[in-house]
């Protein structure tokens, strides 16, 4: 793989879209570059062993005893404080198995453990899309194809447009309206993304099978949330409470109060879960790539694109244990397989290569990336965006850089 020719006259920026970072590294830096990340991922695999298998292993069980918790607190779930109580915790625990542990036990990061059960090929998360067609088309597409038009599927999920180059549509003047949708219930459109519509329709995926795998998968997530809300599979203790309560109209109470819970911690862990993966992908200052300028990437002109087209968000430790460590979506991008747990160790030294060789390391606050997220929605569902998109976020970024084919650029007229 190698950047782009440095050596041959890129063309003309437009008015209004200077030339990427990238385009101002010569192939000897960027190569000096690729091995400086080298360098890190290699010195950190060399250092993996007992505390990284500890942490991983104490928030499993962290996860464990949330989810016994919430079950407890949810025997008295007709009682609004045992509710809210409840439903908290349950959906603590749901944010932390989506995030810390499903997502990165299935890119990997721990397999180097050789542990059956924390395994990327065996692990299978609380959530609807099916694991193997999850790990096909966000393992290995996005992260191999990431942010290069027409490559990468999950610019945008093929629903929304947030680029200048994605081709409009009028359904995109409903993109606000969908994109509220999606956050509530974001789980299952992950699900219907991960079904590949197009290489169904192709004939490249088998159609009856994809769908068995997703009928197999919704049936698993309807299974568990039954352990929780059935008061036939409550424990003995819960039984005799609800019988105790005195009718079978109260048990039916106690049933919908914790269906309820089940529910509205569901919608919780949607609506993090696509904020936190949509300010590491999609704010100001993230760009994309045509395929062309990626034709004959090298390694350091791939470990450039990841910098380019990734986002991190500002925060506390428990912040970003709730996040998955994706709020180090630069490093995660740079590093797919790292365990999560070390993203924090290494953002320093990424910052500086960042710093060094003048490229962007683009960071900020949640509400800060979600706002630049949110503006760009909604102005790129017009043909040409609209004047009064959202600036340019610069004081939460190390380094500016010019805007070549960034996300919140607008094409010429």
């Amino acid at each position: 793989m190698s950047a782009i020719q440095i050596d041959r006259p890129p063309p003309a920026p437009r008015l209004d879209e200077p030339q990427s970072p990238l385009a101002a590294l010569t192939p000897e830096q960027i190569e000096q570059l690729g091995r400086e990340f080298d360098a890190i991922h290699d010195e950190v695999y060399a250092d993996l062993g007992d505390r990284d298998s500890r942490y991983i292993r104490s928030t499993i069980k962290l996860h464990r005893q949330l989810v016994l918790a919430a079950r407890a607190l949810l025997m008295g779930s007709q009682r609004r404080p045992l509710w809210l109580a409840g439903t908290t915790a349950l959906s603590l625990a749901k944010i932390l198995e989506n995030m810390e542990i499903g997502h990165n036990v299935m890119h990997g990061q721990w397999d180097w453990m050789n542990d059956p059960d924390i395994n990327s090929q065996n692990w299978d998360w609380d959530t609807a899309s099916p694991a193997d067609a999850w790990r096909h088309s966000h393992n290995y597409e996005h992260h191999t194809f990431t942010n290069i038009r027409g490559k990468d599927r999950d610019l945008g999920y093929e629903i929304m447009r947030i680029d200048p180059h994605q081709k409009w549509h009028p359904l995109y003047l409903l993109q606000p309206l969908y994109n509220l949708i999606l956050m509530g219930f974001f789980e299952w459109g992950v699900a219907v993304h991960d079904l590949n519509r197009a290489a169904i329709q192709s004939g490249e995926k088998s159609r009856s099978r994809s769908c068995r795998s997703s009928r197999r998968s919704a049936g698993r997530r309807a299974l568990r949330s039954s352990r929780t809300t059935s008061p036939s599979r409550r424990s003995p203790r819960s039984r005799r409470f609800v019988a105790g309560r005195g009718s079978l109209q109260s048990g039916r109470r106690s049933f919908r109060s914790t269906l309820a819970a089940n529910f509205t911690a569901n919608i919780v862990r949607n609506v993090w879960s696509y904020s936190i993966i949509f300010c590491g992908h999609f704010p100001d200052q993230t760009y994309t790539f045509s395929q062309a300028e990626v034709a004959e990437e090298t390694r350091g002109g791939f470990y450039v694109r990841q910098l380019l087209g990734a986002a991190n968000i500002d925060g506390g430790p428990l912040f970003h244990l709730l996040a998955g460590n994706l709020s180090f979506q630069v490093e995660h991008h740079l590093y797919p397989d790292m365990p999560s747990s070390r993203y924090a160790e290494i953002a320093p030294r990424v910052r500086d290569i960042c710093r060094r060789y003048g490229l962007p390391y683009n960071t900020g606050p949640l509400h800060k990336q979600l706002g630049t997220v949110t503006a760009r929605s909604c102005a790129w569902r017009f043909p040409e965006g609209r004047s009064g998109r959202s600036r340019d976020r610069t004081r939460s970024r190390d380094h500016a850089g010019s805007r070549g084919s960034r996300h919140g650029a607008r094409p010429r007229s």
